[in-house]
């Protein structure tokens, strides 16, 4: 690579230009979405503001992030929330170790000049970046896709904090400085709703709520993500899922989980349900022994036979 390519940043795919070149985008990523999510999206892109994705778990809040960072070539930039969450492990920290020896080699060199070591020991060399830091530095690959996952999980003050570094893209570190983006991120921030997350972010963001798949939705989503589970099994697991979800279980399957169902019986050699595989198989589905007790041996019997009475009375579903 010569100097020339070096100083030239990589071109990137334009942002699609309307609604219709969002959903593009997004099939070309083998996304299935409606047009509401391409709409909204389209509009966090062309506006610049960060989108807001609420949703259960599982029903492929994170993917749309994914999607992003490969069909426009930018880098993800991915920060897992989780409780306890602080500065130091979502922004940046000091590598104190390195520095300790820094100062150590000072003083058996008997050079120990205090300003010129704080100088030194307190540079970008000894700073650790963590993903909000990385997602507003300058890069010459141009500005990331900053995907905050589960922000739910954190705790307000973090959350506050965030709300400040989402209103200026900068961060102040006390030694270096303010670091301000010179592009803002595309910013997806993904929430399961374990808690409600304040007002003050949410008005800073575009707002969609990822919901299940209707059966059509979701057969289409497994032609393109189990392309090769036969298609009379799709079918029947598609009407099997959607009827679990009507039931009063803990935790519902997601489109992730219909997605690994159809991969294991796929795995399996079925080319269709039957009571023996769904026992068989409802940990990859269900992720509660409870739901598995409640579904498995005469209630599966019962929801397969409502599903192939369903599909011979309407055999397009």
């Amino acid at each position: 690579m010569t100097d020339a390519q070096r100083a030239t940043p990589p071109q990137h795919p334009p942002l699609p230009h309307d609604v219709d070149a969002t959903l593009e985008l997004l099939t070309a990523g083998n996304y299935v979405a409606d047009r509401s999510l391409a709409t909204v999206l389209f509009l966090a892109l062309k506006l610049g503001r960060p989108l807001f994705l609420e949703g259960e778990a599982g029903v492929g809040k994170t993917e749309i992030a994914k999607v992003l960072a490969d069909t426009l070539q930018r880098d993800l930039v991915r920060l897992q929330c989780y409780e306890g969450l602080d500065v130091a492990s979502a922004v940046y920290e000091w590598d104190y170790p390195r520095q300790m020896v820094e100062i150590r080699l000072a003083e058996a060199a008997e050079s120990l000049d205090r300003e010129s070591l704080e100088s030194t020991i307190f540079s970008e060399r000894f700073l650790i970046e963590r993903p909000l830091l990385k997602a507003i530095k300058p890069n010459v690959s141009g500005p990331p896709v900053l995907l905050i996952d589960e922000l739910d999980r954190t705790d307000e003050p973090f959350e506050a904090f965030l709300l400040e570094v989402l209103s200026d893209f900068q961060i102040t570190i006390p030694e270096l400085g303010t670091i301000k983006a010179p592009q803002p991120p595309i910013v997806v921030i993904t929430s399961n709703r374990t808690r409600e997350i304040h007002d003050a972010l949410k008005r800073r963001c575009l707002y969609h709520w990822v919901p299940y798949p209707d059966a059509q939705r979701e057969l289409e989503i497994l032609r393109v993500k189990a392309p090769h589970a036969p298609e009379a099994l799709t079918r029947q697991i598609v009407g099997f899922v959607q009827k679990l979800r009507d039931m009063d279980l803990f935790k519902l399957p997601g489109i992730a989980e219909t997605i690994d169902w159809a991969e294991a019986l796929t795995q399996l050699d079925k080319v269709a349900l039957d009571p023996q595989a769904i026992d068989d198989t409802l940990g990859v589905l269900l992720k509660y022994q409870d739901d598995i007790a409640k579904i498995e041996g005469s209630e599966a019997a019962r929801l397969l036979e409502e599903v192939k009475r369903d599909q011979a009375s309407l055999p397009g579903l």
